[in-house]
């Protein structure tokens, strides 16, 4: 009797056990899945952690997720990727300069919704007039709100968009700007090099254009074996140097 009851027990376990292995598995699946459909330029997304959390609670939350979706920990064909992701987001928030520019866009996107909201009340008298009474409650619940959180989110992801967008238009022109240089540089080498090269040529020839010049000199031109020479004409005035065509007298 007692063996059985031990044996129902046993059993109870393994299948309580097998349950949690599949719970945790899908748990591991699920993470990895929200993980890579993140927005990509926010690491707050991946690490699901709020705008204003500080580097002790980035790094906890990291250890947390990382544990849950490692690649030996987790089944999933996208673990490792899920992983990587977690660790660049990270770097990215424990470095001061990521973090400040990343901060900056998420004031700048809190400041847009709130100029927004603000022109809202304007139009609404109840509103305008209960936040001006909470003296200022209002706006702070308001910034408390799911809404708000989800506009902020939405606001911050457009931001980011346009400030990357922008970063790659400016990288794209500098890479273009850095190619027109190292063509002119590369111009200018081949136009250098063909003048050197003219000029090596010309050295080159020197004496021959020398040795020729010194011939013309001695004799002028050397008339080629079986050349026939045309007869010189002579000139009326021998004093003078150039031809003067004979003159018929009668």
């Amino acid at each position: 009797m007692g063996d059985k009851r031990s044996s129902t027990i046993s059993d109870d376990d393994l299948l309580l056990k097998s349950f949690f292995a599949e719970v945790s598995e899908v748990e591991r699946d699920n993470e990895v899945l929200r993980i890579l459909s993140c927005f990509k330029l926010n690491p707050f997304e991946h690490l699901n952690l709020p705008f204003d959390a500080t580097p002790e609670e980035v790094r906890k939350q990291y250890r947390k997720l990382s544990l849950l979706v490692h690649p030996d920990k987790c089944k999933h064909t996208q673990a490792k990727e899920a992983f990587a992701s977690l660790a660049k987001a990270q770097q990215l928030l424990l470095d001061e300069q990521e973090r400040d520019y990343l901060l900056c866009q998420v004031t700048a996107a809190k400041e847009e919704l709130l100029v927004k909201r603000r022109k809202q009340l304007k139009k609404d008298t109840a509103s305008k007039i209960k936040s001006l009474v909470e003296e200022g409650k209002y706006k702070q619940h308001y910034e408390k709100s799911e809404e708000f959180q989800r506009e902020l989110k939405l606001k911050v992801r457009e931001l980011l968009t346009d400030q990357e967008w922008r970063r790659r238009k400016m990288q794209m022109r500098i890479s273009e700007e850095e190619g027109r240089l190292k063509k002119d540089e590369d111009d200018q080498k081949e136009a250098w090099k063909r003048k050197r090269e003219h000029e090596e040529q010309w050295e080159g020839t020197r004496e021959q254009r020398v040795s020729s010049w010194r011939d013309f000199m001695k004799g002028g031109k050397k008339v080629k074996k079986g050349e026939i020479r045309p007869p010189k004409l002579k000139t009326e005035d021998p004093n003078k140097s150039y031809v003067q065509r004979p003159v018929n007298r009668k």
